[in-house]
């Protein structure tokens, strides 16, 4: 998507874009699974802060991103069902109606706390938006590593006084409700990020779906991505697919093209000029395609050696109607929040099956289902990728488990269950944080090979539709007005 976001910007500037494709179709992770007239969204389901692609599609042609997709809010935002039996149903971006909600649900005071958190976090939000989001890396990145942009409340322990610095800690000492503390560490369990670990600034992450509101394509999300893949070819982008790029060939000190597998050679593979080079593919893949080193100790650099989690999902046709008032997404949060946080820090003797907090999706699209009398269902939890789900019936497993927490969301579920597919897990990127010395910043758009440049989840701003969406305008910018492009204003 990300990638796509470029090309398209870059066409509309006039320059000849060739986007080639690895696989047979475009779109990256926002794919499609069908089946037996069932239609399901194997990567994101909702799209946050659509502000991004519809400032794109303004940018690169006359039809706006409504004229091409037929795009809905959520509301409710989410249902969220508590390991005590609580039944919370969120309403969208109304503060008021939040914190009548928490109040109700939770008990007096609980949404007014929320409330607060909400004010500080819109403050995170505010210093970080345009420095961490809508401009290209800084030089000086460190400055957006050492300080941390979320005023938390002074809290004192023993006998001295702190500030949260984890996103824990936000909740423990601000929130003080483990069910509080549970809804908010769920926006940093869906980047599969341990809220133990990072940054207060992740505060931001529940504020950008409280103040933007979570959004909805019929059709599915993939939608999305086929609206965007047609703008590229309104706008003469050419796409070369089942084309795996082996080596971008540098030449008198910068980028010269790329070699494509000899196999798809008849197809245009082999070597093909450019004068800049694009690749949507993590640090560690690109490093391989290239003779020189593209990073040195003074740049930000993701840990990709080690395992990140990915999300475990299972599709799930149903025979039976939805019922009226249904929530589009219930967020089943996992009864023992340590094993699950332990279990995808890979803490040892940590049983592989431990219960996982579980997100349930079931939009009522007719576009999704054969007919009014049947239902799809994805329900999804972020696990640790370095398990071996080949290894006997471990992913069975999981997707039995999954199905035992969607119960609490779907009513009769296990009776309703006509067949079930599992998608495993791959790496996720999340979105870049600020403080923590820099440890949740992603890699800036140019390298040090001049002409080449990163786009997509892997790279500054980081994971997640929104932030691939921004790196894509930072791509396009650096190459049309060159390395003094600062953001769009």
């Amino acid at each position: 998507m990300g990638a796509m976001a470029a090309a398209a910007r870059l066409a509309v500037a006039g320059h000849r874009v060739v986007l080639y494709e690895r696989t047979a179709t475009y779109g990256g992770a926002v794919a499609r699974f069908e089946r037996d007239g069932f239609a399901f969204d194997t990567g994101p389901g909702l799209l946050p802060l659509p502000a991004v692609y519809r400032d794109l599609f303004l940018k690169t042609g006359k039809e706006s991103l409504e004229k091409c997709v037929d795009l809905v809010q959520v509301d409710p935002a989410a249902r969220h069902v508590f390991a005590d039996g609580t039944d919370l149903l969120l309403p969208g971006s109304s503060r008021a109606g939040v914190v009548d909600a928490l109040n109700t649900a939770l008990g007096p005071g609980a949404g007014d706390r929320w409330g607060d958190f909400l004010v500080r976090a819109r403050e995170a939000w505010d210093r970080t938006r345009r420095p961490l989001l809508e401009e290209p890396l800084r030089p000086d990145w460190k400055v957006l590593a050492e300080r941390e942009p979320y005023p938390s409340v002074p809290h004192k322990r023993l006998l001295r006084t702190r500030r949260a610095r984890t996103l824990a800690e936000i909740g423990d000492w601000e929130l003080r409700d483990p069910r509080l503390t549970a809804l908010l560490e769920s926006h940093a369990l869906a980047y599969g990020l341990d809220p133990r670990n990072i940054p207060a600034s992740a505060a931001v992450l529940p504020y950008m779906e409280h103040a933007f509101g979570t959004w909805y394509v019929r059709g599915g999300i993939r939608e999305l991505a086929r609206a965007l893949y047609e703008r590229c070819l309104a706008r003469r982008v050419e796409f070369v697919f089942g084309a795996e790029v082996t080596r971008i060939v540098e030449k008198d000190g910068r980028v010269a093209g790329v070699e494509v597998a000899a196999e798809i050679a008849a197809e245009g593979g082999g070597f093909t000029e450019a004068d800049h080079v694009v690749a949507g593919i993590d640090p560690v893949r690109l490093n391989g395609l290239t003779e020189r080193l593209l990073q040195d100790d003074g740049d930000v650099r993701l840990d990709l050696e080690s395992s990140r989690p990915g999300r475990f999902t299972v599709l799930l046709a149903l025979r039976g109607a939805r019922e009226a008032g249904a929530a589009h997404r219930t967020v089943v949060h996992a009864p023992d929040r340590t094993a699950e946080l332990d279990h995808l820090s890979h803490r040892p003797d940590n049983d592989d099956l431990v219960p996982l907090t579980a997100t349930v999706l079931r939009p009522d699209d007719p576009a999704l289902r054969p007919d009014e009398e049947h239902e799809s269902v994805v329900v999804s939890a972020v696990v640790p990728t370095e398990t071996d789900w080949l290894e006997g019936d471990l992913a069975e497993r999981r997707a039995e488990s999954l199905v035992t927490a969607a119960e609490a969301a779907v009513p009769g579920l296990r009776e309703r269950l006509l067949w079930r597919e599992v998608r495993l897990p791959e790496a996720m990127s999340p979105p870049t944080l600020a403080a923590a010395d820099g440890r949740f910043l992603c890699p800036s758009n140019t390298t040090r090979l001049p002409g080449l440049y990163l786009v997509g989840g892997w790279a500054h701003p980081g994971g997640g539709l929104p932030h691939t969406g921004m790196s894509g305008a930072l791509v396009a910018g650096l190459i049309v007005e060159g390395p003094e492009f600062r953001g769009s204003q």
